[in-house]
């Protein structure tokens, strides 16, 4: 009785990319001058993860060998995803700088000689106190305003990733498995058991046609390519 009393939660109109300003966005989200949030971003729309799940990834959830992201969501405690050949080089970018130590984190008038080390988070950020990424909406706008785009909230770059999804059509319970959607289905909740490799396949398409249809010429198999655009 209260639930039908209450209003229904409704989706926001509209708050999602079209396919036709993939290569507005990307131009505009690539040049922003921070590449943590400029890699963030990307990351939203390449996975369709909640804000929250992609803010508190941790290295150790990241495997490069084998291709994954251990992701902690609302669901299941983790689903583990595939890392994507694009958003591979892009965490490889970030690895390349968090790790290498600048004068000012070795200056630092808090730390002794010797007690700087690397950020534990993927999305680290030098001045939130929790260390990781904390209000990427503020480049965001600034990017879509750039742009000419409309309006995209951070939760509407997930609604984009599983609109997009149907473009290569990707089986819906694969995208919802990617995303870390709860089952719909009696087969989905109790007859599939899609390994990582069977995801790789669908979630590597999606990326390269995104890719294409934003103009971006990648080679996932040129180690040296640097795809965090300079500002």
């Amino acid at each position: 009785m209260v639930r039908d009393a209450l209003p229904k939660n409704q989706a926001k109109e509209g708050d999602s990319l079209q396919r036709e300003q993939l290569s507005a966005w990307f131009d505009a989200v690539r040049k922003i001058r921070n590449p943590v949030i400029s890699a963030y971003l990307q990351a939203l729309l390449l996975t369709g993860a909640r804000r929250e799940e992609m803010a508190g990834l941790r290295w150790e959830d990241v495997d490069f060998q084998w291709r994954s992201l251990t992701i902690r969501d609302k669901v299941d405690g983790t689903r583990i995803i595939p890392l994507t050949p694009y958003l591979s080089s892009l965490l490889l970018t970030l690895k390349r700088i968090n790790e290498t130590p600048s004068p000012k984190k070795m200056k630092a008038e808090d730390a002794a000689p010797g007690d700087w080390k690397p950020s534990e988070w993927v999305f680290f950020s030098k001045t939130a106190a929790s260390g990781r990424i904390a209000e990427p909406r503020i480049a965001h706008n600034e990017a879509l305003q750039k742009a000419g785009l409309p309006h995209v909230s951070l939760h509407g770059l997930r609604r984009s990733f599983g609109t997009l999804c149907e473009w290569v059509e990707m089986p819906s319970g694969i995208s919802a498995q990617i995303m870390g959607h709860k089952p719909s289905a009696l087969a989905e909740k109790h007859y599939r058991r899609r390994p990582l490799d069977l995801l790789r396949k669908w979630h590597d398409d999606i990326e390269a046609w995104i890719l294409g249809q934003a103009g971006i010429e990648f080679n996932p198999h040129d180690k040296s390519l640097k795809v965090l655009a300079a500002a």
